[in-house]
């Protein structure tokens, strides 16, 4: 009877996990995945939020589509995922005005470029293939505009840091793939502006300054783990 018993015990310990192994969740682990969404950003300033949309100010909203690839690596913690990630992503958010003030025609046109992300997340697994969870980090993206009038062209681009947070749902899909969901807001407060100018008789250097820009964005990816 003893040797049935020990038996047992020994098939037991051949099955657990050796040496208090733990044995990783379904959310960690490297991942590597694609995401799109929708983007607008926007002035943050009372004064200046693009709310009036009449003829005379106009709305400075600019939207678009936002599209990427992100990479990231999860921990467990046990019952929770905490992570790093990184992203590049670009938008097609766009804005053209065309304007006459004074007899003078002119045009106007703002666009939104890249955007680096590097930050940090922390999850909690609502169920065994369900992690929701928060994000923040640190965000770049660059800016580009330009102005024409009848007589004067000029040409600008800038690079603006700032913040984001964020937070998200993600569904295991298979044993390696997942799908989320996402929304986040990133504020944009140092601007590097960097001018092309052609007006005559005038030359403008680079500048610093601050600034106060508000981005939202909704956003769907797709990713696989490794």
């Amino acid at each position: 009877m003893r040797k049935y018993v020990f038996a047992a015990l020994l098939a037991g310990t051949v099955t657990a996990p050796a040496f208090g192994q733990v044995v990783a969740g379904p959310f960690t682990g490297a991942r590597v995945e694609g995401i799109v969404g929708y983007d607008t950003l926007r002035s943050g300033d009372e004064e200046d939020d693009g709310v009036d949309n009449s003829e005379d100010n106009g709305d400075e909203t600019i939207d678009g589509v936002a599209y990427g690839i992100g990479v990231g690596y999860d921990f467990d913690l046990g019952g929770a995922v905490a992570g790093i990630e990184a992203e590049y992503s670009d938008s097609s958010g766009k804005q053209d005005r065309d304007e006459t003030l004074d007899n003078v025609n002119f045009s106007s046109n703002l666009r939104t470029g890249r955007d680096i992300y590097v930050g940090g997340r922390i999850g909690v697994n609502v169920a065994p293939t369900t992690l929701i969870y928060g994000k923040a980090g640190y965000t770049n993206t660059t800016i580009k505009g330009g102005f024409e009038s009848d007589d004067d062209r000029f040409d600008f681009d800038g690079n603006v840091d700032g913040w984001r947070l964020g937070a998200g749902i993600e569904q295991l899909l298979g044993p390696n793939a997942y799908g989320k969901i996402e929304y986040r807001y990133s504020n944009y407060s140092k601007l590097d502006f960097r001018n092309d100018f052609d007006f005559e008789d005038f030359e403008a250097e680079d500048f610093k300054t601050d600034v106060n820009l508000d981005r939202h964005q909704v956003m769907a990816g797709i990713g696989f783990r490794f």
